[in-house]
């Protein structure tokens, strides 16, 4: 595959220093100076054990069939979890239907399919959407019409939570010593939860192991029923594994009726936690199901993996309701543990888990307007920061050499915040994940290397390794050295800072202003800074898209979104390739009927003479063979299809002459190939002409050149996920400008849940600049 080189980036103060090329897709360690963007280098990736991120892949964004015109039609969304809790819900509206205009939507009637044409599928009705957007516009609100401190809501009512199954006894026993051993059903479901995972990497986890058989133990000893296990190398859960794995199976094999079947139950009993009414509209919920019982993962080395996630019951769990808002029944037997009214918050139900006696909170989605207010209000606060970044950098820098050490070590800090994009960092306890932030850098997070490197390896948050090797200001290059000399090994670097005392120096500048906001605003400058430099109005769409995903990227790298190399990378790429090829071998035959008809056209047309490289006569060979099998097998499955369609509707079967004569055809077919491969010659159809050959072999360039481009950006990403940039960090509008400038569907970059979740940033002219 040939490398994409990219061109340095220009040295622009305003560039943050973690940035990199993506030119290569081997990871390597990289040096440069401050004010050209640094990678984020990702060696000894393989020595890091599988992370698992809370960022969405780039598997999951799933093209959505919409178009930017009046009459676009809203799909239902996915649900994403919200990240901010009490945000204000500005003046409330009458609701109204979705559209691309600012004005509201009028109803269009639906034309009538002509007679001569197939009848066009029934096009859902699309739900009525509240665009707060617009009131805020209309009314002129200052600071999106948001108080930090208002009421939210003045009417809140919903159905509550949905609570998991009880759990149903199997019956199957596992065996300890050799000997099967009978347990109650509280043991049995416990010890099937480590059994499902036997032959994962968290079962073959020691600390995973030994928290897991730590809790079994103590439910084990709560009845006098269970047996005494006192050693785990003596349990066998594999007769439990065993009988998972012949359910996994029985559900490959259900049939699409019944996976129907079971689906329509579901959404039966979901039904009614969808939507909550907020102020007389529909919302709809984010996170309505309570998480079962299981054992917990955690991230990365998490010290409590493996310990057992109990279940919770309506007793603990405390509801946020309107006062005049109906109570929803609870669990038969149980009662809700607390019912408030607290209107200045955005949660609609609270519990604590007890793993790490953390909350848990009920929010509305991703696409409603609480959330969509907050991210608005977000990307606002670091566009704001545009107009103060210079000022602040000036003054931390003036700051790098203050005689206070506190002065020092914060000016450090904002430095590494600001120009790595790294997170601020808070203090973690004993029971918890060992992540870091820049204010809680150890010691041995960073190691100093003359006259100016600085190399990070440290985790990052969800246990996300972060590597990285940069050249700094020769003054932060001081100043983290006698940092380093003042505390010694074991402690944190800046031992005079707190999360909460920067953050309460940047308010200073700006009000709002936190060490968040840095990380947002560098992803969306880098975003906006990077599209324009990459995308040219002359490239092809596909090259649109290969420019935009690689501006993504540098903010994934940015940001350090790393992810594992999927396993069915390789054959992902094997797959692209055999696609690749098959396209060269169509056209080579078109071109070889073209020079059948037009020999001459050889000389006029030089680049049609030109041999495919990688077509072996061996692959030709077998991609014959391949396709041979595929059209035997399609004829009989449609044969098959035929008759039992003809068997619902009373009539007689097709006559199995009807078979043999397609799979004559098929005979035919290989007979023809056969001759291809042995003469080198195609035979010409009558109803070709060099006219119509010509554009046949255009419309294969046009798709060999989005196969490559598609393999290049498969490649180039495979260590890195572009969800989580786009969902949290780089500012909607960027994107929506830069899909109208280029004219590039919406659908092309964002997934159906991003469309929905930012239809506020539709609204703005189409030459918006971050």
């Amino acid at each position: 595959m040939t490398k994409v080189v990219k061109e340095e980036s220009s040295s622009d103060e305003d560039i943050p220093l973690a940035r990199h090329s993506s030119s290569s897709t081997k990871p390597q360690t990289i040096k440069k100076k401050l004010d050209t963007p640094v990678k984020a280098n990702k060696r000894n990736l393989s020595t890091v054990k599988k992370q698992r991120t809370t960022e969405a892949s780039d598997d999951d964004d799933i093209p959505l069939a919409r178009r930017r015109s009046a009459t676009a039609k809203e799909q239902p969304i996915k649900e994403e979890s919200s990240d901010d809790d009490d945000v204000p819900l500005a003046k409330r509206k009458p609701v109204v239907t979705q559209t691309k205009s600012l004005k509201r939507a009028t109803p269009v009637k639906a034309e009538s399919a002509p007679t001569n044409k197939k009848p066009k599928k029934e096009v859902k009705v699309e739900e009525d959407v509240y665009r707060w957007w617009e009131q805020e516009m209309e009314n002129g609100a200052g600071d999106n019409g948001l108080d930090d401190n208002g009421i939210k809501w003045t009417q809140l009512s919903h159905n509550g939570v949905l609570f998991p199954p009880e759990y149903v006894p199997h019956g199957i026993q596992m065996k300890y010593d050799g000997k099967s051993v009978k347990l109650t059903p509280e043991a049995e479901e416990v010890a099937s939860f480590f059994a499902a995972l036997l032959e994962s990497d968290h079962g073959a986890n020691p600390t995973f192991q030994k928290n897991f058989f730590e809790d079994f133990q103590k439910v084990l000893a709560k009845s006098p029923k269970n047996p005494k296990m006192t050693s785990f190398e003596k349990c066998d859960f594999r007769p439990m594994w065993q009988k998972f794995e012949l359910d996994k199976e029985r559900k490959k094999q259900m049939t699409k009726e019944e996976k129907l079947k079971i689906k329509e139950e579901r959404i039966a009993v979901e039904q009614s936690f969808i939507y909550a009414n907020v102020d007389g509209r529909k919302e709809k919920i984010g996170n309505f199901r309570i998480e079962p019982p299981g054992l917990f993962r955690g991230r990365g080395d998490h010290p409590k993996t493996g310990r057992l996630k109990l279940r919770v019951y309506p007793e603990q769990i405390t509801l946020n309701l309107s006062k005049d808002s109906k109570i929803p029944p609870a669990l038969p037997g149980h009662k809700w543990g607390k019912i408030v009214h607290d209107q200045q918050a955005t949660w609609l139900a609270t519990w604590k888990e007890n793993i790490n006696d953390t909350s848990k909170y009920v929010f509305l989605s991703a696409n409603s307007s609480w959330k969509g207010q907050s991210d608005m209000k977000k990307f606002d606060k670091a566009r704001e920061l545009k107009g103060h970044v210079d000022r602040i950098r000036k003054n931390y820098t003036n700051d790098l050499k203050d005689k206070l050490t506190e002065t020092r070590q914060r000016a450090t800090a904002m430095y590494l915040i600001d120009r790595l994009a790294l997170r601020a960092g808070n203090e973690k306890g004993d029971e918890e994940a060992d992540t870091v932030g820049c204010c809680s850098l150890r010691y041995e997070h960073i190691t100093l290397e003359s006259p100016n490197t600085v190399h990070f390896d440290f985790l990052g948050k969800d246990s996300i390794r972060y590597e990285n090797s940069v050249q700094v200001e020769t003054q932060v290059f001081k100043n983290l050295r006698l940092f380093q000399k003042q505390v010694g090994p074991g402690n944190a670097i800046f031992d005079r800072l707190t999360t909460t005392g920067l953050n309460k120096h940047l308010n200073n500048y700006m009000p709002g202003l936190s060490a968040k906001v840095f990380r947002t605003y560098n992803a969306s400058f880098t975003c906006q800074q990077q599209l324009d430099k990459l995308t040219s109005k002359t490239d092809t769409i596909h090259d649109r898209i290969l420019s935009f995903n690689r501006a993504n990227r540098e903010v994934a790298v940015l940001c350090n979104h790393q992810r594992a190399a999927s396993k069915s990378h390789g054959q992902q790429m094997m797959k692209i390739a055999d696609k690749l090829r098959a396209t060269k071998y169509q056209r080579m035959k078109l071109r070889k009927q073209l020079f059948a008809l037009d020999k001459s056209i050889k000389k006029r047309r030089p680049n049609l003479a030109v041999d495919e490289s990688d077509l072996e006569d061996d692959w030709i060979k077998e991609y014959d063979i391949q396709t041979i099998e595929k059209e035997r097998e399609k004829a009989k499955v449609k044969f098959d299809k035929q008759n039992d369609r003809l068997k619902s509707e009373g009539k007689a079967p097709l006559p199995k002459s009807e078979l043999q004569d397609k799979l004559k055809k098929v005979d035919e077919l290989k007979a023809q190939l056969d001759k291809e491969r042995k003469t080198g010659k195609v035979e010409v159809a009558a109803t070709m002409n060099v006219e119509k050959l010509l554009a046949k072999i255009e419309k294969l360039d046009e798709r060999i050149n989005a196969t490559k481009i598609q393999a290049t950006d498969k490649e180039e990403n495979k260590e890195i996920s572009l969800g989580t940039s786009k969902m949290n960090y780089i500012d909607p509008r960027i994107i929506v400008a830069w899909c109208r400038t280029y004219e590039v569907p919406m659908e092309k970059v964002y997934s159906k849940t991003l469309v929905e979740k930012f239809r506020w940033a539709e609204t703005i002219p189409d030459d918006w600049k971050f």
